[in-house]
């Protein structure tokens, strides 16, 4: 019977990656579980031995089948959660051992970056996802997955392509993938920049070709072949040299490194044959046009193209053969002849590239010998071309200068065959050619035919000449040019000393110079350090003191940090998930023995509880479930132990809560506002949570400084005022107010629904988690569950105090005593929080037939109804009795009624208010002008003064010059009704 020796791991990994996919209780237990898997293949850094339990050395490759599911689940589950305490712990590179482990570590790592790259290409890349594959690209370049399929002695050659395909396909895409992930909203490692990126892939590509020269080329051409055509699929061989980083070209990064190899001495003559053999084993005909376009037009040109003197020949040779050590020599009746004869001659190049091409073709870029029977093909092809008659009617004339220069300079290739140049020189097409030339009516393209008629017949010893070559003209001038050149050939150029000079120096390009073009290197600040230094300045010279030296900062932290004098001190875990930051905010400890100091607890949990909070926001189930009892934490949460920044932090948690978790973050605290249980000081992080949490919805723009204790019933007033300004400002400008036409068709008009095709960009944001906004729950959420609570707690405070009326004064309930709701500071930020969610909200569905009119309602009662039966009246000197109001709240009212007022002109011109709530507009009026009236005479209001009776002034008179404008576009309307 076998016994299977891997049951046990195999049994083992599986529960350990369901164990990922749950909770995890601490640090400890997590790196327990990371150290186990990377053990069983040998991955498993040496610092991280004391971690592992299991003392198994045997590495087995069908273990590898399980890693793709281990790394999923640290991707969905552990890396979201755990990243930042990983990090801090200095454990974060055991996580990465999973995804791009130390190459040289164990064989088997190839073949977990290989699983990488496919789990990474295969899930949603946040920003942890992003650094390991930024990690796994420069530490597994291309070379180093080829090797890692290609030397798998278990795997035959079907598998092995199978294998590499996949590969290579997942490779490719990693720049769009990263483009897609980040969406322009950050930014992104240069490494994995499209342009970058694929540069290197070139850079790396190169290297393996060299590489792999040495071998016998049945074993790698097929796999090396799949990658170069995947390469031209992607467009890294465009057809002219790109002008942007953003877009690479394979020849343009790797030309340097060619030339350097071509030329030298180290390389044997195997580097130079194994190119010419890859090409001719791609089995695209499009990728192998492709690739012959973008090397032809990476090739070096010289300005002038004509120019004849000696180092401009020794240039033309020398990208010859650099164009015969990549393609080869070309014969005619070769598929790679009839695809590089073709670019040659249909193509607009320069003359510069027509005497490259010439003494490429020609076979004597390196040995000087010319192959006449080629050259004849070739010359046949382009006397063709040159004499077809759509060519010499519809080109242009740089076309016509290049033809004529390739025909020409051609021809002096084999000026020494006379057989050839006869056979040319009284060939039907270049009789016919000429003739067509010199009847064309324009004189720069005659001059074309009449120049190749004079040199065949030069050549074929006659004399010809047509005296039009004197003169100024550019085509004249290309003409003499032409002729200077074809003088010597190309060909001819004495190279000997150049290849003597290259063959002494070896001018390869090492792999480290690859590195250093690879990845970017920061600067160095060691010559700014060296440069800052001042000799100049000398100090006092002091006398050495027999007391020791103080300790610094630094030094005071190590101390702290030392493990033996913290003997008993038990140190608080950085929470990785809400449930855990619950139990610090609450102190709630299994083990009484060992818990921690509640200080401590709660420096740890306000420290990073907003940054949990909105790292849970998209993360599944987990913000909802726990968003409840961490609003209750941290409402409850008292300042005993004088943390530093402690309003700041908690005002922060208590925000986010608001505006990660909406639903049920806010009506609970709207309901916690009106017990009477809290501070004044908490009621104001309250009303700051729902109020900033709420602009933050609605992407509007929030404070730019920080909340704290004396500053945190500030933020509240300033926009509230900003806002009311606002809405001033618009009446003093006269600002045009959009048209209600679109509006009354959508609520009038209803489309028949009739059935079309869905198209796939709607199925795949429907599929997308859509982030809550505000105005979808201002009124359910926010507003109305705000105003009604209101509403009742009134009621209530109300029947209290009548309660207690009968009793004497000390013994009655005063339901606006200091602390409490209806205190005139409590009361006013109260108002001011309902004004500043109002105008978020405008852009709701219910804000003209519900928010508004309930919103209008509670500010006119709460600035001409007593709340309380303890507040007393003051009587003006006309007799008109004004229930006392503190300045604060009657400002906070006019603001919210402001608000109002302001947001119903901007939708619908007032029409709805003004018709369906004509008591309620009227009765704001007149509450506005009484007010603004006995301002105007000088009665102030209680705790008015100074700033506060100007700005009260001004809200006033901005009401009051709302409700006229509402009530001059509506008033015939409002009487009829």
């Amino acid at each position: 019977m076998l016994v299977d020796e891997d049951a046990p791991i195999r049994h083992r990994l599986l529960e350990i990656t369901e164990q990922f996919q749950n909770p995890i209780a601490d640090l400890t237990t997590l790196l327990n579980l990371l150290t186990v898997p990377l053990e069983y293949l040998n991955l498993l850094p040496p610092q991280f031995k004391p971690y592992s339990k299991n003392r198994i050395y045997k590495t087995s490759l069908a273990i590898l089948k399980y890693i793709p599911s281990i790394q999923r689940a640290l991707l969905e589950h552990v890396l979201p959660t755990w990243d930042n305490i990983l990090e801090e712990d200095g454990s974060f590179t055991l996580l990465e051992q999973f995804f791009a482990p130390d190459a040289d570590i164990a064989s088997v790592s190839g073949q977990v970056a290989i699983s990488a790259f496919s789990t990474l290409m295969t899930t949603r890349l946040t920003k942890q996802g992003i650094r390991l594959l930024r990690s796994l690209v420069i530490r597994y370049p291309v070379e180093k997955l080829y090797a890692a399929i290609s030397l798998r002695s278990d795997l035959d050659n079907t598998i092995k392509l199978s294998l590499w395909e996949d590969c290579v396909k997942t490779v490719l895409m990693v720049p769009a993938k990263v483009s897609n992930a980040v969406q322009g909203k950050t930014d992104y490692p240069l490494e994995l920049e499209h342009g970058t990126y694929f540069t290197n892939i070139c850079l790396r590509f190169e290297i393996l070709v060299h590489s792999l020269s040495y071998k016998p080329p049945s074993e790698s051409i097929t796999l090396l072949s799949y990658l170069f055509s995947r390469l031209v699929n992607v467009g890294l061989f465009p057809s002219y040299p790109p002008v942007s980083r953003s877009q690479p070209s394979f020849f343009q990064s790797t030309m340097p490194m060619l030339e350097s190899r071509f030329a030298s001495r180290t390389d044997s003559d195997l580097y130079k044959l194994y190119w010419p053999y890859l090409l001719r084993n791609i089995s695209s005909g499009h990728a192998i046009q492709s690739i012959l376009h973008s090397l032809f037009s990476s090739t070096d040109k010289l300005k002038p193209p004509l120019k004849s003197d000696v180092s401009s020949r020794l240039c033309i040779r020398k990208i010859s053969c650099l164009l015969n050590g990549l393609v080869g020599r070309l014969y005619p009746g070769d598929e790679l002849w009839e695809y590089a004869i073709n670019l040659v001659i249909k193509h607009d190049w320069d003359e510069s590239r027509a005497r490259i091409f010439v003494c490429w073709i020609s076979g004597g870029c390196e040995t000087g010998i010319v192959d006449l029977p080629v050259l004849a093909s070739f010359l046949d092809a382009v006397v063709e071309a040159w004499s077809s008659t759509e060519h010499v009617k519809r080109s242009l004339l740089s076309y016509h200068h290049y033809v004529t220069s390739l025909l020409i300079i051609t021809l002096s290739y084999i000026r020494s065959s006379e057989q050839t140049i006869l056979a040319i020189a009284h060939s039907p097409n270049l009789i016919q050619g000429v003739s067509k030339y010199i009847s064309h009516l324009d004189p720069s393209v005659r001059r074309c035919g009449m120049l190749t008629a004079e040199v065949v017949a030069n050549f074929s010893g006659k004399t010809l000449n047509f005296k039009d070559w004197e003169g100024d003209d550019l085509d004249r001038q290309w003409a003499r040019d032409l002729r200077k050149l074809i003088e010597r050939r190309d060909v001819d150029a004495d190279i000997a000393e150049k290849i003597q000079q290259n063959s002494d120096t070896d001018i390869s390009v090492p792999e480290q110079a690859v590195e250093d073009l690879l990845i970017s290197k920061k600067p160095s600040l060691s010559s700014h350090q060296e440069s800052d230094s001042d000799d100049s300045v000398t100090g006092y010279t002091s006398r050495d003191s027999s007391r020791s030296v103080s300790p610094t900062p630094t030094d005071l932290d190590e101390l702290e940090r030392e493990p033996t004098l913290n003997v008993g001190i038990k140190k608080v875990s950085r929470p990785a998930y809400l449930v855990q930051l619950g139990q610090l905010l609450r102190g709630a400890s299994k083990n009484e023995m060992d818990k921690p100091h509640e200080a401590d607890e709660q420096e740890v949990a306000l420290s990073c509880a907003e940054a949990l909070i909105r790292k849970k926001r998209d993360y599944g189930t987990e913000l909802e479930e726990n968003a409840i009892n961490l609003t209750y934490g941290l409402l409850s949460l008292q300042d005993n132990f004088d943390l530093p920044r402690f309003e700041e932090r908690r005002q922060a948690a208590l925000t986010a809560l608001v505006a990660c978790s909406p639903k049920q973050a806010a009506p609970v605290l709207i309901e916690e506002f009106f017990k009477s249980q809290y501070s004044v000081v908490q009621r104001f992080a309250l009303l700051n949570a729902l109020s900033m949490g709420a602009r933050e919805l609605a992407s509007l723009p929030l404070p730019s400084r920080n909340l704290d204790l004396n500053r945190s019933s500030m933020e509240l007033k300033d926009n509230s005022q900003m806002i009311s300004v606002g809405s001033i400002d618009k009446h003093k400008l006269n600002v045009t107010k959009r048209t209600t036409l679109a509006r009354e068709k959508h609520l009038r008009i209803r489309h028949i629904q009739t059935i079309s095709e869905v198209s796939s960009a709607a199925i795949s944001s429907s599929l997308v988690a859509k982030t809550i906004s505000y105005i979808d729950v201002a009124a359910q959420f926010f507003i109305m569950p705000l105003v009604h609570r209101f509403w009742e707690f009134l009621r209530d405070e109300q029947m209290r105090e009548e309660l207690t009326i009968h009793l004497e004064q000390r013994q009655r309930y005063h339901s606006a005593g200091t602390g409490l709701i209806l205190n005139p500071v409590v009361f006013a930020q109260y108002l001011r929080a309902v004004a500043i969610l109002v105008h978020a909200s405008q852009n709701a569905p219910e804000w003209l037939a519900i928010i508004a009119p309930n919103a209008l309602e509670l500010a006119v009662t709460s600035g001409t109804r007593p709340l309380s039966s303890t507040m007393n009246k003051i009587e003006t000197d006309e007799a008109v009795e004004q229930w006392g109001k503190e300045a604060s709240v009657l400002t906070s009212a006019f603001e919210l009624a402001l608000v109002v007022l302001d947001g119903c002109l901007d939708l619908d011109d007032g029409r709805l208010i003004s018709l369906e709530h004509t008591a309620l507009l009227l009765g704001a009026g007149d509450w506005a002008g009484k007010v603004f009236s006995l301002l105007d005479k000088g009665i102030q209001a209680q705790g008015a003064g100074g700033l506060h009776e100007t700005k009260l002034k001004s809200v006033a008179a901005g009401v009051l010059l709302k409700v006229d404008e509402l009530t001059s576009r509506w008033r015939r309307s409002m009487i009829d009704t």
